[in-house]
Parts: C-alpha cells; sequence; structure tokens
C-alpha cells in the first residue's frame, strides 16, 4: 500500500475491567503514553517534498546523437536534488528557474541515502531552456487512516508505514505537508493479485494537522482536537502482543467502527511488518475483500488496549496483511 498508498475505535473501560487489563499485560514502555486515542478515520495526506525527488531519467535526441545529461553525469532514480548552482530547488519549476541562462556545465547537489553529493552536469538547452534529463517528483497526495492521537501533546501518528515515491520506493523526503479530511467515494474491494482501494476527494480546506515527518514506521505531525474523536484508550508495548484474535478501526462503510480479525503471527524488525494479522469479520470481507489501500494506519486493538496499526496487505492473499505495533511507531517517529 505504498502508493499512497494510506478510522476508528472507542472503548470506555469501568475501573475494574482496568484492573483486569493490568493483571494481563506488562506495563507499558516508558516512552509510550498510558492512554491514546485510536483514531481510525480515513483522511487525505498532501505533502511537498524537500528537494526534487528524480523518479525517473530521460534522453534527448540531438544532431550528434543521443544526450542523457543526469544520467552521463551519474545521477540515478531515487536521487533527491536539493541545489543547482547554488539555487535552493523544491519543485520542477525551481529546476527550469535555476536553469535559466545556466552555464555549459552547471553544478548539482542532491542526496543519495541519506549522504549529500554534488556533479557536474552539462544540460541540453532548447533555446535559452536548459534540461537534465530527469522527470522529478515534488508533491504527494492520497487516502490515509489516522492510527492514534495524543491530546496530551496534539501529537498524532497514521499510515504505519512511509511514503514512498511510486517509481523508485524512496522514502518521500518532506518539506511541508497538510493532514485533510477526505470524503470517501467508495471502495474497490481486493482480489487475489489486485489489491482494492479507497476512493476519496481530498478537501484542502479542512485541515486536521501538519505533516512534519514521514519515516519508515509512519507519517507524524501535530493534530487538531478534531482528531480527538473518542475516549482513549490504554497502550500495550509490543511485549503484550500476542497472537489472536483483535480488532481494527475503520471508517471504509461510512462509519466508524471496529471489525475482526486475527493476529496470525509475529515478527521482529521486519520493516513495519511486526505481526501478520487476517481479517475474519465477515462485514469487512463482504465490503472490502479484506485490507484495501487507504486503510494503513487503521488502528489495532488487543483485549482493549491499542497495539498497532495495519500497514500492508498481500497481493495474492488480500483477507491478510502486516501490521506494526504501537511501540515501534512511537519510537520512530
Amino acid at each position: 500500500m505504498k502508493k499512497l498508498d494510506f478510522k476508528k475505535a472507542a472503548a470506555v473501560c469501568a475501573a475494574a475491567l482496568l484492573a483486569a487489563l493490568a493483571l494481563a499485560f506488562p506495563a507499558a514502555a516508558a516512552d509510550l503514553p498510558d492512554r491514546l486515542v485510536p483514531v481510525g478515520e480515513a483522511v487525505g495526506i498532501a505533502v511537498k517534498t524537500d528537494g526534487a525527488v528524480v523518479s525517473e531519467l530521460s534522453e534527448f535526441k540531438t544532431a550528434s546523437g543521443v544526450c542523457a545529461p543526469a544520467r552521463d553525469a551519474g545521477l540515478r532514480p531515487g536521487d533527491v536534488i536539493t541545489m543547482i548552482e547554488g539555487v535552493p530547488v523544491t519543485s520542477a519549476q525551481d529546476m527550469l528557474a535555476a536553469l535559466e541562462g545556466a552555464p555549459e556545465t552547471v553544478t548539482v547537489r542532491y542526496t543519495r541515502d541519506g549522504k549529500e553529493r554534488q556533479a557536474a552536469v552539462k544540460p541540453w538547452f532548447d533555446g535559452e531552456t536548459g534540461y537534465l534529463g530527469v522527470w522529478v517528483r515534488d508533491s504527494v497526495s492520497g487516502i490515509g487512516t489516522v492510527t492514534f492521537y495524543d491530546p496530551e501533546s496534539g501529537l498524532y501518528g497514521a499510515l504505519g508505514h512511509s511514503i514512498a515515491d511510486s517509481a523508485t520506493g524512496v522514502i518521500v523526503p518532506v518539506r511541508e505537508g497538510s493532514l485533510l479530511r477526505a470524503r470517501l467515494t467508495g471502495v474497490t474491494k481486493s482480489r487475489a493479485g489486485s489489491p482494492g482501494q479507497l476512493g476519496g476527494e481530498l478537501d484542502y480546506t479542512g485541515v486536521l494537522g501538519t505533516v512534519e515527518q514521514n519515516c519508515q514506521v509512519g507519517i507524524f505531525g501535530q493534530g487538531r482536537e478534531a482528531l480527538d474523536i473518542c475516549e482513549s484508550v490504554p497502550t500495550a508495548p509490543a511485549s503484550a502482543v500476542k497472537t489472536g484474535k483483535a480488532v481494527l478501526i475503520s471508517d471504509v462503510s461510512g462509519e466508524r467502527r471496529e471489525y475482526a480479525i486475527e493476529i496470525t503471527r509475529l515478527y521482529s524488525g521486519e520493516d513495519s511488518r511486526d505481526m501478520m494479522i487476517k481479517v475474519t469479520d465477515p462485514d469487512l470481507l463482504a465490503l472490502t475483500g479484506g485490507i484495501v489501500q487507504g486503510m494503513s494506519g487503521s488502528p489495532i486493538l488487543q483485549q482493549g488496549r491499542l497495539i498497532g496499526a495495519v500497514t500492508h496487505v498481500l497481493i495474492n492473499d488480500p483477507e491478510k496483511g502486516y501490521g506494526v505495533f504501537l511501540e515501534s511507531m512511537w519510537e520512530g517517529r
């Protein structure tokens, strides 16, 4: 569900139930809040990249042959161009402006695998307009689900996995972004070999928060009180998660509700794949066929405690997918 790929549950626990849960689960990790709001709402996500992400290289036919400026200079898909001839680059328009009337060879600064690099590139010119021979991505938008909201700090977490460039798989560096209200317009069901997706429209006037961090275990930022939609629930660390029955919270039906799932296997350090889950709820299976794109981030609860989020679907068996531990999200934020 990485294309952006990208809501809900409330449980009011009586004191006696909380006491019973305290016996059933180890104490939460020191840094993990005792309680969080399990949001479970599908939202719009719109971010602008910090630099121009190279999605594809291109070439030009000239009288003397083929010209491929970026490729010949050693650039490759996944590189993030940050500066040309000392001019900061955050978009494709910035690149064109920096190359306007540029010299025959320009200095291009870029990052690769988190390290800054520099290359001397000879642009191809069409009149005064220069081209590096790259297709770049400077913004990303889509639908995803908010996992949790912390009323104490205003922090939210969503998706459970990174926003990545669809062409290269590179985690998109975020310059700025917004969490937005979304209107769900329908569901394309998942089938073996063809994962489905939530259809939705982003409401750019309904800002729910900022997007400040995009990392392997989700996106994070400051949310507005509109995310405080239900009672908070107790949290549980990774050590408390067991195989067996659980629920996920989603608003795929148009209303936020719980759906039955089973945690079938637990992993360790598996790239936001901490557990394998299987959808068992007949209502959700009838509606979605299992897990669909856009459900990423749906909160997972076990015995009334928030333990993690849905992250991926198994393409050939969409009733199954992966989840990330809440503790992994919290520590990786």
